[in-house]
């Protein structure tokens, strides 16, 4: 859910090539240059590249002509992103004609001017991305301003326009203002809070006029205080209480949980983030789409519309497949924006990475409550159907996807610098990242939250190109903090050593996951390395150096080793001997490493 959303700036049918660019030294490379098409938000424009340049570089054009952050960026081609900064255009095998697809995020931070009514000022920053609304500014205001209590009485106006509590704050900024200068006021209206138990009740009392109050959802003697004023209820007011059958109402959503194995029993932690999800459905919230990734993600509000409960994905809303909500074009042979992953399998990796992040001292032997040891969200999949998500080709669908828990933050890791990390916070995303051979760790969904003690935790999201089928795109952000270089403690060593390939593997497949051969073996060979490193006291940046690339078209070790192996077994082998042959590489292989080091 991090990464990027789309712009909306309008873009004129124009040469996309910077007055820097138009001098003879271009003139003279011109037999290497090509023509290519920057496609975003609808909009197309010509661009002349050249085959040398690097992605980073390529990047820097588009900024210096359009002012947009370089590394709020993402380029796809080919339905592939280029993902290597330091890498060539003409690695990613970028053509003369090619579409480039440019996918973006919007500027970080949006300052907000708030004035009260009672003339107070404040102001204060929110992140872009974060599905941020109305009611947050409310409740910030309310922390602020003493006697701000009942949010519903308030209302928010934006040059003249009353805004509903729901409204985005990035819907409302569309061209990227640099303040938002709101005014919060007493309402006028009058609200009147909805109940939901079937019965309803006569107050009977000479100033009340046998007012009636329907479908009230609480005690009698808890009406008595409301209705009857308060602490003085004890004045004699009658209180009636009529039992009125309601109809159930016709939902024209659907919310359930996947379930492949009737004996599985979904834990607690998850029938309450799917009974909220539900709830919050059913009061007329509707989910609420990220501005943020290359697919669609929707933020799931509860029955109050003040918080998020959960983020949706569904499978048919990934990048490149069918409804992809960002404009990216469908795969044309299946393959996924990473190596080795496959358009529609992203939600069943989402709740892999739940269910293989083990807590500590115990494995999953199922679902469980207890918290996972890098802290995955608590993750299921579900069915959904509502006409809230994308559907361009017609009405609403069930869609399947995964279902996770939002975790309350304050940003993700690209917002501070990574020194201030603990190392045991940062070595714990390395083992979920070595172990599940990640092809999509950056520092952008790495959220930062806060413990009981109000140290800061750093939570890992956006699981969909892990445990791919080859090791191709594997890339960890965290490979170069200073954190990585340092060993794993003995608590961490221990956990390593506790991980089971096979028994996670048969795990899966009981909750409905059948992985695919190739899937299987990435999570047998990236479990043998991060043990067998931990076990020579390697670092988390010597295992992950080991796993991704230096640049695109160099392999990897693992990779080399990996053929290796596959050249000594031969074709007919069986997955037995191919492993156990290696074994016996990586062993040769970390033993020069750890006597080098």
């Amino acid at each position: 859910m991090s990464s990027a959303g789309l712009d909306v700036v309008t873009i004129r049918n124009e040469p996309l090539t910077p007055s820097s660019h138009l001098n003879l030294k271009l003139d003279h490379c011109d037999n290497e240059s090509i023509r290519v098409y920057l496609a975003f938000s609808g909009s197309m424009i010509p661009m002349r590249i050249m085959e040398s340049d690097s992605i980073e570089s390529l990047k820097l054009r588009i900024q210096t002509c359009k002012g947009f952050v370089v590394k709020n960026q993402k380029l796809v081609c080919g339905g592939r992103e280029l993902a290597r900064s330091n890498s060539l255009v003409r690695d990613y095998g970028v053509n003369d004609g090619n579409v480039l697809h440019l996918v973006l995020r919007l500027s970080d931070l949006q300052v907000i001017n708030v004035k009260t009514c009672s003339g107070k000022e404040f102001t204060f920053r929110v992140r872009r991305g974060r599905g941020y609304d109305v009611n947050y500014v409310k409740r910030q205001v309310a922390k602020r301003e003493k006697g701000f209590t009942n949010l519903d009485d308030q209302e928010v106006v934006f040059d003249g326009e009353q805004l509903e509590d729901q409204r985005l704050i990035d819907d409302i900024c569309k061209h990227n203002d640099a303040v938002l200068n709101l005014l919060v006021q007493k309402s006028a209206k009058v609200r009147v809070k909805p109940f939901a138990k079937n019965f309803e009740l006569s107050i009977v009392a000479p100033e009340l006029k046998d007012k009636r109050v329907n479908d009230v959802g609480v005690t009698d003697d808890r009406v008595k205080y409301d209705f009857c004023g308060g602490e003085n209820y004890s004045r004699g007011y009658e209180v009636e209480r009529h039992v009125v059958p309601r109809k159930t109402p016709d939902r024209d959503f659907i919310l359930e949980p996947v379930i492949v194995n009737p004996k599985v029993e979904l834990p607690s932690v998850i029938v309450e983030m799917i009974n909220s999800t539900f709830d919050g459905l059913d009061s007329g919230r509707s989910p609420i789409r990220s501005t943020e990734g290359t697919g669609g993600a929707y933020f799931m509000q509860d029955l109050s519309g003040q918080k998020f409960v959960a983020v949706f994905k569904p499978i048919d809303e990934e990048p490149l497949a069918v409804n992809n909500p960002r404009e990216l074009p469908m795969s044309s042979d299946g393959e996924g924006l990473k190596k080795g992953t496959r358009v529609g399998e992203g939600a069943f990796r989402e709740v892999a990475a739940y269910i293989l992040d083990h807590p500590k001292n115990k494995r999953r032997t199922i679902y469980g409550d207890e918290k996972g040891f890098a802290g995955v969200p608590p993750t299921a999949m579900v069915k959904c159907l509502h006409n809230g998500f994308n559907n361009p080709n017609g009405s609403p669908k069930v869609k399947i996807g995964s279902l996770q828990m939002f975790v309350e933050n304050s940003g993700s890791c690209e917002d501070m610098g990574p020194r201030s990390f603990s190392v045991d916070q940062v070595h714990k995303i390395s083992v979920l990242d070595i172990r599940l051979a990640n092809a999509d760790r950056h520092a952008g969904n790495i959220l930062l939250g806060k413990d009981e003690d109000g140290q800061t935790l750093l939570i890992p999201i956006d699981h969909g190109y892990c445990l791919p089928e080859s090791f191709e795109d594997c890339t960890f952000d965290w490979l170069y903090w200073p954190q990585a270089r340092q060993a794993y403690s003995p608590e961490i060593v221990d956990y390593i050593k506790s991980l089971d390939a096979e028994k996670d593997i048969a795990l899966l497949k009981y909750l409905g996951w059948d992985m695919p051969p190739k899937c299987a073996r990435t999570l047998h060979i990236s479990t043998m390395i991060l043990k067998k490193g931990a076990a020579k006291a390697l670092t988390p940046f010597v295992i992950g150096s080991i796993m991704c690339r230096e640049n695109l078209n160099g392999e990897s070790m693992i990779e080399q080793i990996v053929q290796e192996a596959e050249d000594h077994v031969g074709p007919n082998a069986s997955e037995a001997a191919f492993l156990k042959k290696l074994s016996q590489i990586m062993d040769h292989r970390l033993d020069e490493i750890a006597g080098s080091s």
